[in-house]
């Protein structure tokens, strides 16, 4: 099965490789205008996040969702675990239910198709790896996250060979197609939120793939019947 993926996933950065261009990390003004209505709330956000934490056991590890991504969330014994609110425009009602601040911000900004907590156990590390899918950009922002004796965050996020260290209320805006791993340098845990963002600017036909792509995608997890919570 992960054979297969990894084919699909080649087979689809390869046409939007073609078509598509930009930089690693992006401006969020101009790509995600709504970012700045999300980190106004990070705080907000950070105590939704600490509640659903108070259950984490209950919370599923990224290869419980998608058995293909074991080589870079089961790579060791550490957890990387992912409360799923959105999924390729899927709702997941019980746990929208959960966190009202969060789902009232994707209510208002549509363009997200995706929104996930991400819990990342200590000194756990994701390898290189790349995302399949240029029609969409990754956000990210800091909510909890450790801190090194300098007072550093002390989450490594790599992208196309470049550092980045985000602290709490602070995000980035990139292109997870990009190679790219994380490491958290901490005896602590490190949540954030993901946002997957609609990408704007695309040609008129890519634009076109990428909604029956992101519809797809939507359709077969509302079908299959994810279980997001264990």
């Amino acid at each position: 099965m992960s054979a297969l993926y990894d084919a699909g996933a080649g087979a689809l950065r390869w046409l939007y490789d073609r078509r598509i261009s930009g930089p690693p990390v992006l401006d969020p003004a101009l790509h995600f205008p709504a970012s700045g209505d999300v980190a106004a709330r990070w705080k907000e956000l950070r105590n939704e996040a600490e509640q659903v934490a108070a259950g984490l056991g209950r919370v599923p590890r990224f290869h419980d969702l998608m058995p293909a991504q074991a080589p870079i969330s089961a790579n060791d014994d550490r957890d990387w675990r992912l409360f799923v609110l959105k999924a390729y425009g899927a709702d997941v009602s019980d746990n929208m239910a959960r966190c009202p601040v969060l789902a009232a911000l994707l209510a208002s900004h549509p363009g997200i198709l995706s929104a996930a907590f991400s819990f990342l156990a200590p000194h756990k590390h994701i390898p290189l790896h790349r995302g399949p899918f240029r029609g969409v950009t990754r956000f990210y922002m800091g909510l909890s996250v450790p801190v090194l004796a300098d007072g550093s965050p002390a989450t490594v996020l790599t992208i196309d060979g470049h550092d980045h260290r985000i602290g709490d209320g602070e995000y980035l805006l990139w292109d997870d197609t990009y190679p790219h791993e994380v490491w958290n340098r901490s005896d602590q845990m490190r949540i954030a939120l993901l946002l997957d963002v609609r990408r704007r600017g695309m040609p008129m036909d890519m634009a076109l793939l990428s909604h029956i792509i992101v519809a797809a995608a939507g359709l077969a997890i509302r079908m299959k019947g994810v279980k997001w919570e264990l």
